[in-house]
């Protein structure tokens, strides 16, 4: 088996300064949600981060993620929970694509909010570069009590959207009282 190139990254400045050459600065780092068990960040490298950027972008958005550092080889975004996402390419990455269904990562998977959430990213996805998988099992390809969209990325990353259990039911939609079909209230 041949081996890897070692790996030459260079490590994020230790300057409390932010970055936006070499990596995610320590400044920009919240320590308000440290704790033992809880994710700190998540690196993920791609092979051509222009080619992806604009999706996980649209995507890390949506779920609440800001902007956090952007260097020559990577961007990375911050979470709701203080922990943070980088994606990266540069010199250290190997030339072969992900394969989600390979040893190693297979998805990572956001609480997206409501049904009705996971509804319009499911819909939505589509135009910001994602593929739908297992569509026809969605939102219940996880379980009939799992409500979900599964997602893969141009650079065949899988996200898992899950509904929150716990969120109050979606109001229904208004009646259209143009269609005719309301009931009107008795005089």
């Amino acid at each position: 088996m041949p081996s890897a190139p070692p790996d030459t990254r260079t490590a994020p400045p230790s300057d409390p300064a932010p970055s936006t050459a070499a990596g995610p600065s320590p400044a920009s780092r919240s320590r308000s949600a440290a704790g033992p068990g809880r994710l700190h960040h998540l690196e993920l490298w791609v092979a051509d981060l222009a080619a992806v950027a604009g999706s996980w972008a649209w995507l890390l958005g949506e779920l609440g993620y800001r902007p956090r550092d952007r260097w020559a080889d990577g961007t990375s975004w911050t979470g709701p929970g203080g922990e943070y996402l980088v994606l990266e390419s540069g010199p250290d990455v190997l030339g072969t694509p992900h394969e989600r269904r390979r040893p190693g990562l297979n998805h990572l998977a956001f609480w997206a909010g409501s049904q009705r959430d996971v509804d319009r990213l499911a819909a939505a996805g589509p135009e910001h570069g994602w593929t739908p998988l297992f569509a026809d099992r969605y939102p219940f390809a996880g379980g009939r009590t799992h409500y979900a969209a599964y997602l893969e990325s141009g650079d065949g990353f899988e996200v898992e959207l899950v509904a929150d259990p716990d969120a109050l039911p979606d109001p229904p939609d208004p009646p259209d009282p143009s269609d005719g079909r309301h009931d009107a209230p008795p005089d």
